[in-house]
């Protein structure tokens, strides 16, 4: 695949203040409460990464900022403009890449973005779009031939012909290869070093590392962590693993204060993980350390494949998402 450089108009002034404001939001879909009461903002040329698992609440959240859905309770404001019905005051200035295809697949891919260049006021260049997402090659091909991940580029496409002010992204790269999904990540990174807000869900927890300025974790309805990623982090604590002697079960495991252990499977063999947390994280994870190392000695054995170090994002997803048991490495 070829990287094509095309460069995003910078015509959008930035604000200080927040372009999206998310205060208590509550959807109820009959009895069932998808999302519990969630607050954020989004400031320009921010991205802000929400996190769960399936089911969290994440799609829910953004088809109620896109206006597809009157919140049950609470309120959502986009550039202060109540988004349910999408009123003509937001139309150019958000854009979203939903999870549902909506793609016509008899038309090219030229036709298609022609389609949606002649309904928009002031878009981009057909040619100008289509380098952008690299799909300039495809230009004559119908849609229904295209890749899984070449559709989600088209319709990325589609999405930034406007000039967008705010960016809905939810699992944009779904079906990408990784050349693809690096390329997207430039895109999107550009995006915001023009003032863009970007509102991205994502099950690849590299995206968010790399993309997001702040990120939330949400599970069933609600938010459970927020912050930085390396404010998230910090809070999580430090990981001691190995890989479970042979002759040692896993009660006979020691307890330590200031750490918990936990023991799972990965790749057909048990690990073990301690977890540090607390003021001082490094120097207790120095005394866990000291005393298992004093401890194996007693007992002969060799913690193979010992090793210390931060939490990922990945443990934190885990912990909330309700696995309590992470694997060292």
């Amino acid at each position: 695949m070829t990287t094509t450089h095309t460069e995003l108009p910078s015509d959008r002034p930035t604000v200080d203040e927040p372009a999206v404001v998310v205060r208590d939001l509550r959807r109820n879909y009959g009895d069932f409460e998808a999302v519990k009461g969630i607050s954020f903002d989004i400031r320009p040329g921010e991205l802000f990464a929400l996190l769960g698992t399936n089911g969290a609440g994440k799609t829910t959240t953004i088809e109620t900022l896109e206006g597809f859905w009157r919140p049950t309770s609470g309120t959502v404001r986009v550039f202060g403009v109540d988004p349910y019905g999408q009123p003509p005051a937001l139309r150019g200035r958000t854009g979203a890449v939903l999870q549902g295809n909506g793609l016509m697949e008899d038309l090219t891919v030229r036709e298609s973005i022609t389609l949606t260049h002649d309904l928009t006021a002031e878009p981009r260049d057909v040619d100008e779009i289509l380098d952008l997402v690299d799909l300039g090659d495809k230009a004559g091909i119908a849609i229904r031939q295209l890749s899984g991940g070449q559709k989600r580029r088209l319709i990325l496409a589609q999405s930034l012909i406007a000039r967008p002010e705010v960016l809905y992204l939810d699992e944009p790269t779904t079906g990408m290869d990784p050349e693809a999904r690096h390329t997207t990540w430039r895109i999107i990174s550009e995006l915001k070093s023009r003032g863009v807000a970007v509102l991205l869900t994502t099950h690849y927890l590299e995206e968010a590392e790399r993309l997001a300025d702040r990120l939330a974790i949400m599970h069933r309805g609600e938010i459970r962590v927020e912050g930085t990623l390396a404010g998230v982090l910090s809070t999580w604590g430090d990981r001691i693993g190995f890989l479970m002697p042979e002759e040692i079960g896993t009660d006979d495991l020691p307890a330590f204060p200031d750490s918990t252990v936990g023991v799972r499977t990965r790749d057909g063999r048990l690990w073990a993980t301690y977890t540090v947390t607390g003021a001082d994280v490094a120097e207790r994870g120095h005394r866990v350390v000291a005393a298992l190392v004093a401890w194996a000695a007693e007992r002969d054995v060799v913690l193979r494949h010992l090793q210390v170090r931060g939490a990922s994002l990945e443990d934190v997803f885990l912990q909330v998402a309700g696995a309590t048991d992470l694997a060292a490495g």
